[in-house]
């Protein structure tokens, strides 16, 4: 027997273009935090569920039956979840999610071999696509997603979540994350705990790339690393310096790029970052 329960929750009066903040919104039961937008990452909580399920895939739950998910950034509109509760029922929350709009960026001054690789490049850039996919599948018991989300880094934003880009006057994929621009050599802080699964010097790219995992399948990144300060199975808190901004890969200028997966969806960060620097977090108190 399927028990049915539709809520729409929309989000109103909040400019899309950029990353919607102020006050709290009312989310829709068994979600407690999060953005029902484009981008966002939603928690939840259902202590007495056997499984849920979000998107076709069988979500992780806690011991107090917290659970995460999010959207990417082309998401539909309408989305499902569905859970499973000790009596063996189904049951499931239908809930709309808001539609963004993003800017577009025309950057000129991209090196060549970036815009258009050479053929010898294109094996190596298949082999550095499979391992950051092999770090952010992973799904791990971790529960640090749980925790506030800090920002990483000091510096002027440059680029925003999901604007179209064309370099050199060629259209490329959108914009996956947050661009945090300084100096080179500037600290770059976990901006939440985690488990370094990918720390590489050089890819083509994105550089200098530490990937963390917080659990359940969120993962966060950071690219075009002067420095890679941290190696695979290093174990972080909020604060600890994981390396420094640069400008290796593909990019014109000094910068962090950092990002957020759920699994294979693109989260937008800025969506999640309380605009505290992570260095400056009493981890005792959290």
């Amino acid at each position: 027997m399927l028990k049915r329960m539709a809520i729409t929750a929309l989000l109103l009066g909040a400019s899309l273009c950029a990353p919607i903040k102020g006050e709290a919104q009312e989310l829709p039961t068994p979600l407690i935090k999060g953005q029902l937008t484009q981008g966002g990452m939603v928690i939840g909580q259902l202590q007495d569920a056997k499984k849920v399920v979000f998107a076709e895939r069988e979500l992780k739950l806690s011991k107090d039956g917290y659970f995460v998910f999010g959207f990417g950034r082309d998401a539909q509109t309408n989305q499902q979840l569905k859970w499973q509760s000790q009596d063996e029922q189904w049951h499931h929350l239908d809930f709309s999610i808001a539609e963004r709009e993003y800017q577009i960026d025309k950057i000129e001054g991209v090196a060549s071999k970036y815009v258009a690789p050479p053929e010898k490049v294109l094996e190596r850039i298949r082999n550095d696509a499979k391992l950051v996919r092999q770090a952010r599948a992973n799904n791990s018991e971790r529960t640090a997603f749980l925790e506030p989300v800090y920002r990483p880094a000091v510096g002027r934003i440059s680029g925003v979540y999901g604007s179209q880009r064309y370099f050199n006057g060629t259209p490329k994929r959108p914009h996956f994350g947050l661009d945090i621009a300084n100096k080179t050599g500037t600290p770059i802080y976990a901006p939440i705990s985690g488990e370094v699964v990918m720390a590489h010097p050089e890819l083509y790219y994105s550089g200098g790339t530490v990937i963390l995992d917080h659990g359940y399948g969120i993962t966060s990144t950071y690219i075009h690393m002067h420095k890679v300060l941290v190696d695979v199975g290093d174990t972080v808190k909020t604060g600890d310096v994981i390396g420094q901004i640069g400008a290796t890969g593909r990019v014109t200028g000094p910068h962090l790029d950092w990002r957020f997966n759920w699994f294979n969806e693109r989260l937008d960060p800025q969506l999640l970052m309380i605009d505290t620097l992570a260095s400056e977090v009493n981890t005792n108190e959290q």
